[in-house]
């Protein structure tokens, strides 16, 4: 069987000009970079309608090492509207290095559901990543000079908040120690380090509208606090000009294509465990302005990426998604349902029986949102019309479609059905209502995403977390939005409670003011906002053959 990598270079891609048209892009707003991907400039904004098509939210049940395919799902979906005479653009997240070279691989769907070139996606694409993560440093730098050259605000070095960060999975810059040496180089002090992905900056350049909305977000960044306890921005720092030069060629959305010739702009790359998890705001719009359906995917679950989709990107953003997708496989909900991964392949609709309580959980938050919602079964060879029937024999009492999908190795044509499901939920319209009201205090919006969409019995805060929550309110913080950073396997923050557990105890050890991003993060267990290498990395199977190509990456 031919891997994704080998089928993707099988396709003779379009120029990107062609795809640009496609999409109704003149060329006088496209940067190319080089023949297959582009740059939209900002100038398209005065010569489109604003925000008229319909948006579709794919989301999925919550991930097990069997897969499920929500990007897959994405592209194939958005082929298949596209073949159907539906003027539709797919927005997804960039990819980051870490996943890549750590445990997933690469991240730009799979067999004929694929955006391309697959390659420069999942390396350094544009370069946005970099950009995001010089920025991020450039302030740190800044922060720690002006400690270095007189501390003129005052700043505490025990209360820095800053950390820098990198694009890749690296444990032991969790917690450093800086500055060793002579006293020419600083103050010796402790830091922690991010992924990129996880940093306020990427958040920021993700939800920002425009470019002077990003200038004004990277200014609120707090950085630090001052000896009396008064909070030290990036603005304070003098530090918003040099953040923004580095991001404004980064913000312009990218243009790519599907192997099917959709276009696709690929954009911002939060994770969904332990950031937002929502490609740009930027590139939604756009999209929005441009095609009659935009079809988007937010990572990991539905009460991950999806909760965040809804409640922090659209309320953010003036966005009123009209339908969601929730993706599941029969493989992935026997896993939910007791069976070992090596058992798989054998037919077990008991287990399918037991497992499908953690899709219909999914989507069951998503109608909470007033979404209209359709079940993709991303399809594997081994499964069984009985199988089958027993997912859609247990969602059929809420009145939502199943459809199975076979994109991944039939493109557009494997995803027909879906396509026609999901114009049928868009046909029924949306009532679009976030979780919960801005005005709540942060501790109870905490505590309604634990209980209404996580089912847990109560919140346990760690006193620390009490403290600081309400010392954001008391500054003027209580009507942020909170991003839950938690374990993206189970519902609960203990990765092995699979299935749909309910009734317990949610732990917040930690919670993180990002004013700049308009929103606080909220550490639940043990999750870890820069990740760590699995015992045998996808880099140890990544290199170059003998005529200089990639292998190996997905």
């Amino acid at each position: 069987m031919a891997t994704d990598l080998e089928i993707a270079r099988a396709v003779a891609l379009r120029p990107i000009g062609e795809i640009a048209a496609a999409a109704g892009i003149d060329a006088e707003h496209l940067e190319p970079f080089g023949r297959f991907k582009a740059k939209v400039g900002a100038s398209i904004d005065a010569t489109l309608p604003l925000y008229t098509g319909k948006l579709v939210l794919v989301s999925g049940i919550s991930p097990t090492p069997a897969g499920e395919g929500k990007t897959t799902t994405s592209i194939g979906l958005a082929d298949a509207l596209n073949a159907g005479g539906t003027r539709t653009i797919v927005c997804l997240r960039e990819p980051s290095l870490g996943p890549c070279f750590g445990m997933k691989g690469g991240a730009t769907g799979g067999g004929r559901a694929q955006v391309a070139p697959m390659v420069d996606i999942n390396l350094h694409f544009t370069g946005d990543f970099h950009a995001i993560t010089s920025a991020n440093n450039l302030l740190g730098a800044l922060l720690d000079n002006h400690l270095y050259w007189g501390n003129a605000l005052d700043i505490d070095p025990r209360r820095i908040m800053w950390r820098r960060c990198l694009d890749v999975n690296d444990r032991a810059l969790r917690q450093v120690v800086t500055s060793l040496g002579d006293s020419s180089n600083g103050a010796a002090r402790e830091q922690k380090w991010d992924i990129t992905v996880a940093s306020e900056v990427m958040a920021v350049f993700c939800l920002a509208r425009d470019l002077p909305d990003l200038e004004a977000r990277l200014g609120r960044m707090i950085v630090a606090h001052r000896r009396d306890g008064r909070a030290v921005t990036a603005d304070d720092l003098q530090a918003t000009g040099s953040l923004a030069v580095l991001l404004r060629d980064a913000l312009r959305p990218n243009l790519v294509q599907t192997l099917e010739g959709t276009p696709a702009l690929v954009h911002g790359g939060p994770f969904a465990n332990i950031a937002h998890g929502c490609n740009s705001v930027i590139a939604t719009r756009l999209a929005l302005s441009l095609a009659d359906v935009v079809v988007t995917e937010a990572g990991f679950g539905a009460d991950l990426g999806g909760e965040k989709f809804c409640d922090i990107k659209c309320v953010s953003a003036g966005l009123a998604p009209d339908a969601s997708v929730v993706v599941a496989t029969l493989r992935a909900l026997k896993m939910h349902g007791g069976v070992s991964k090596a058992a798989l392949g054998a037919e077990d609709v008991a287990a399918v029986r037991r497992g499908v309580v953690n899709l219909i959980r999914h989507v069951d938050n998503m109608r909470g949102f007033g979404l209209p919602v359709v079940v993709a079964l991303n399809a594997f060879t081994g499964d069984t019309d009985r199988e089958f029937a027993a997912v859609a024999e247990a969602l059929a009492p809420m009145g939502v479609e199943v459809v199975a999908c076979r994109h991944w190795a039939e493109g557009a044509a494997g995803a027909a059905d879906l396509a026609r499901a999901v114009q049928r939920a868009l046909a029924v319209g949306a009532r679009f209502r976030p979780l919960y009201e801005p005005g709540m205090k942060l501790a109870d919006k905490i505590r309604t995403v634990a209980q209404k969409i996580y089912r847990a019995a109560d919140v346990f805060f760690e006193k620390a977390a009490l403290k600081k929550l309400s010392a954001y309110q008391e500054a003027g913080f209580g009507a942020l939005p909170v991003c839950m950073a938690k374990t993206q396997y189970s519902f609960s923050a203990d990765p092995t409670l699979l299935g749909a557990p309910s009734g317990f105890t949610l732990p917040v050890r930690d919670v993180r003011l990002c004013a700049g991003a308009g929103f606080v993060v909220v550490l639940c267990g043990d999750t870890m906002t820069m990740p760590g290498l699995p015992r045998v990395p996808a880099a140890n199977s990544i290199g170059l053959d003998v005529a200089g190509q990639v292998r190996g990456l997905f």
